[in-house]
């Protein structure tokens, strides 16, 4: 079973990383074309707002991958007092307590974000290029949760292999 939980972190991995690239690349593409385009004296007001909405997605998917490296936001003053220690009780028991809290808050993020979804799929109109505002709301619980899931994942991960996972500041 640990197995194929590294195997889906792993996968998770592989597809923020994957995605990331496209987004910036998509970025970079959709910039770069509304640079040249008015240079010309033209504009299309799709441009704008499609590459915001990437930034807004790779801002999600960078917290994906720095979920799976472990190197998210955290309260600094407790993560150097588990550090001074060398029990690997305590950084299991560290790790582990941050991953049930992050996931639960990143779990209760996704549960509003699919709320605020909902309600823009009911009441929203057409953005631009007719794109349903609904589709691009559905940026914060897809990212929300793909954090959660990196979360999760930890947990379990930290879980089965007990206090032998080591914390990152003693390998």
């Amino acid at each position: 079973m640990n197995k194929a939980f590294r195997a889906f972190d792993h996968f998770l991995e592989r597809l923020s990383r994957w995605a990331i690239v496209s987004c910036l690349f998509g970025i970079l593409i959709f910039a770069v074309f509304a640079i040249v385009l008015r240079w010309f004296g033209k504009s299309n007001m799709w441009i704008e707002p499609m590459v915001r909405h990437l930034v807004f997605l790779s801002a999600f998917l960078g917290g994906s991958l720095a979920t799976g490296k472990n190197v998210h936001i955290r309260v600094d003053l407790f993560t150097k007092l588990v550090e001074m220690s060398r029990s690997k009780i305590i950084h299991w028991l560290h790790r582990n307590i941050v991953s049930v809290f992050c996931f639960v808050t990143c779990a209760a993020l996704t549960k509003a974000g699919w709320d605020f979804y909902l309600v823009e799929k009911e009441f929203g109109s057409s953005s631009f290029l007719n794109i349903h505002s609904s589709y691009l709301v559905a940026i914060i619980p897809f990212g929300m949760g793909l954090i959660a899931l990196r979360f999760f994942n930890q947990l379990i991960l930290g879980l089965f292999n007990g206090v032998s996972f080591e914390h990152n500041s003693l390998q």
